[in-house]
């Protein structure tokens, strides 16, 4: 009796908070498929649209430019992810099966980056970028994002690895193979699920990333999604329905990646917790 009444509570928060969650999100979307006239006279975001449009998506795609922020969106989070995988990928490898004096020392300074705040980095970051040649610069944005991502993901992957049996990598380094062999072969085989979950983490993160947008792009044709969306609120300040439009467009790829790859990252995330 105790168990289904716990059950039964835990299901009914579980439900309220998705609801909960899911509100603004459902405003949005009946807000992107409804006219201006619609708006004005019912003055009600909670009912369905009369006469579904899809007008508002394609003036937001085209006239508020947002095919060109996706393509830009897109090469800067593709890049820096498997940037700062592979480079957050070998520190992790070499931090968990090498002996050196500042070891030690190397992971507390990546767990410590991880720790201070961005906004205290904001002004070294535009003036390093300023004198460095990085200002405005797609390549720029994609250096600081794996700059900044990876001390999480080499603690990450650290985790993982220092699970695996000493046995294997001895045993590789009796048959011959060198470092580079290892790591390639036998250890990412088997730390795979935990780089796919690192994956939709950071490829979420960083597509949704406005703060380090906003400090080091300028240009319009160099902008990425989320900053297009605030130049979308200013060209179309009383156009709802095309900013909910373009809102909704901007959270379509980070939601199809998850979806499509949740799997891996369930698997990724619970690796490790049950013991054979």
């Amino acid at each position: 009796m105790k168990k289904s009444i716990r059950a039964m509570t835990f299901y009914i928060l579980s439900t309220s908070i998705v609801v909960l969650w899911m509100i603004p999100f459902l405003i949005a979307i009946f807000t992107a498929f409804k006219t201006m006239d619609e708006i004005f006279m019912l003055r009600n975001f909670w009912s369905v649209p009369k006469s579904w449009t899809f007008d508002n998506f394609k003036t937001a795609w085209i006239e508020g430019n947002m095919g060109r922020y996706f393509i830009n969106t897109f090469f800067v989070t593709a890049v820096s992810v498997v940037l700062t995988l592979f480079l957050s990928s070998l520190s992790a490898f070499a931090l968990s099966w090498y002996r050196f004096k500042l070891r030690t020392a190397i992971l507390v300074i990546f767990v410590a980056g991880m720790l201070i705040p961005f906004q205290m980095l904001l002004i070294p970051v535009y003036k390093f970028s300023l004198s460095t040649g990085l200002y405005d610069s797609l390549w720029g944005l994609i250096l600081f994002h794996a700059a900044f991502q990876i001390g999480f993901c080499t603690f990450f992957l650290r985790n993982f690895m220092v699970t695996i049996p000493t046995s294997i990598f001895e045993a590789a380094r009796i048959d011959g193979a060198n470092a580079f062999r290892i790591y390639s072969k036998i250890i990412m085989p088997l730390v795979k699920p935990a780089i796919a979950a690192l994956s939709i983490l950071e490829f979420t993160w960083i597509w949704n990333d406005y703060l380090w947008s906003l400090i080091l792009i300028q240009s319009d044709s160099k902008k990425t999604v989320t900053l297009g969306l605030t130049s979308l609120q200013g060209q179309w300040i009383s156009s709802w329905n095309v900013i909910a439009a373009g809102a909704l467009l901007a959270a379509v790829v980070p939601i199809i990646v998850f979806l499509l790859f949740q799997r891996y990252f369930i698997e990724g995330l619970t690796m490790g917790s049950v013991k054979e």
